[in-house]
């Protein structure tokens, strides 16, 4: 009896269990570790790096503009590389290639010249995007010099540095230079512009001599789209931007600005606590409310008060604020002072809907880059909240609308910030906020504005 009750099947196997444990938690442990080295990462090491600049934009601000953020006719990079519908583009990139080539001279660099450079700069190319870039390094590399070159004769042919056939679809088709323009522009369509900037120095035998710079012809090409005077093409022309969607963005932000604050992501998540509770669930905001009943802190201004959004353009003006177009180069150079705010004169159509939109995505992407644009979209958004508020901004000679109706105004800056977050003390504009408020607050300007109105406006 008592070796039958030492033996391994004794105990319903509690013996042989303790015995054959370790052995299956080590064959576990080692099937997980096989699984973790073979996993595809869709994350590229470098995400959240500064040097990490090309992004897909995230699902949330896909599904409310779902054809803003995909190329129409040219794809430029890895994301959208190969899409059937791009296909006749990536013909006339061979073409161009081969005129760049055929007119160098023979001291000039050949192909191999321009892959040989592209080729050392791998693993920084790999770096500037976010995902994982599953092609191999010959055909990344091929790709690069493709786009990169197909850019440059795009933009010397337009600034007349190469020649160009009259004839040529590109520029004779009615159709293709606005959808052109506009994929140049799009997040997830870029290539970096330290690729561009190299194979523009190296291929400058192939052009007539100029002192033009690539920032400079790039700010030309696009002047087809939105005109701008010559001394903000000059003084922009050397901004370093990330890629040709950033530094457009660049041109666009007032000179000299407050450096902007970098606030990382979790630094971004506690400080949202402090903003508005109006869309918090009712069970969160409640819990939330409680807890911060109980914080007492400053705003990075020093001020004790938070800044708060600001009335409906219909609104501050029925207080007593005037609406004046301001006479600054730059739509982002907004001012408010003695009771009149100055918003620069803005254009509104398809083209200038997906850059704004873009540039948002950009900014809300890249959080080593200042949030001006967004910004903007938060202001107007305030001020837009119905079709009545954007008719009166066009009465006011402040939007200059080329969509079918005040509606489409009122829509489109209502989700251009939508499911965007924003942080108001941080932003550019956080004194004008202030101002504005502290001015509608006032009493004596809203019983002044009535009075006016009910007596001075009136028949």
């Amino acid at each position: 009896m008592n070796s039958s009750s030492s033996s391994p099947m004794a105990n319903g196997g509690r013996v042989l269990d303790e015995i054959t444990s370790p052995a299956r938690n080590n064959i576990q442990t080692t099937l997980l570790e096989q699984r973790i080295e073979e996993t595809k990462w869709l994350l590229h090491p470098s995400a959240g790096k500064s040097s990490c600049c090309i992004f897909r934009v995230p699902p949330c601000l896909v599904e409310i503009n779902k054809n803003t953020y995909r190329p129409r006719i040219v794809s430029l990079g890895p994301y959208h590389h190969g899409e059937k519908h791009l296909e006749m583009m990536q013909q006339h990139k061979w073409r161009f290639l081969h005129d760049l080539l055929a007119r160098t001279p023979l001291t000039g660099p050949r192909l191999d010249d321009y892959l040989q450079v592209v080729s050392s700069m791998e693993e920084d190319i790999r770096g500037c995007y976010s995902e994982t870039i599953n092609f191999c390094s010959l055909d990344l590399v091929e790709m690069m010099v493709l786009d990169g070159l197909f850019v440059i004769e795009l933009f010397c042919k337009v600034g007349r540095l190469s020649p160009s056939d009259p004839d040529d679809p590109i520029f004779n088709l009615a159709w293709i230079f606005p959808n052109l323009i506009q994929d140049l522009f799009r997040l997830e369509n870029q290539i970096p512009f330290l690729v561009l900037q190299t194979l523009f120095d190296k291929s400058k035998p192939s052009r007539q001599e100029s002192d033009s710079s690539l920032g400079r012809l790039a700010l030309e090409f696009f002047n087809y789209a939105i005109e701008r005077p010559d001394e903000v093409l000059e003084q922009h022309s050397s901004d370093e931007g990330r890629h040709l969607l950033d530094f457009f963005r660049l041109s666009f932000i007032p000179q000299p600005q407050e450096k902007p604050k970098i606030v990382r992501p979790l630094a971004r998540l506690l400080q949202s606590a402090k903003k508005p509770l109006s869309r918090i669930t009712s069970s969160t905001g409640k819990a939330v409310k409680k807890f911060l009943a109980g914080i007492k802190s400053k705003t990075r201004r020093g001020s004790t008060s938070c800044v708060q959004f600001i009335q409906s353009a219909k609104k501050l003006h029925l207080a007593g604020i005037k609406f004046k177009p301001g006479d600054a180069v730059s739509f982002l150079d907004i001012r408010f002072s003695n009771g009149v705010l100055e918003i620069p004169h803005i254009t509104l159509d398809d083209l200038r809907m997906d850059l704004f939109l873009n540039f948002v995505a950009f900014e809300q992407c890249y959080s080593h880059s200042s949030k001006h644009i967004t910004t903007y979209a938060a202001f107007m958004s305030c001020l837009i909240r119905t079709p009545m508020d954007a008719t009166f901004l066009c009465d006011n000679n402040i939007i200059e609308n080329y969509l079918a109706t005040d509606k489409e105004v009122a829509h489109f800056f209502r989700y251009m910030g939508k499911d965007v977050p924003f942080d108001i003390e941080e932003c550019y504009l956080w004194k004008l906020f202030k101002d504005v408020n502290e001015y509608h607050r006032n009493i004596w300007h809203v019983r002044w504005a009535g009075f006016r109105f009910k007596y001075f406006d009136t028949p």
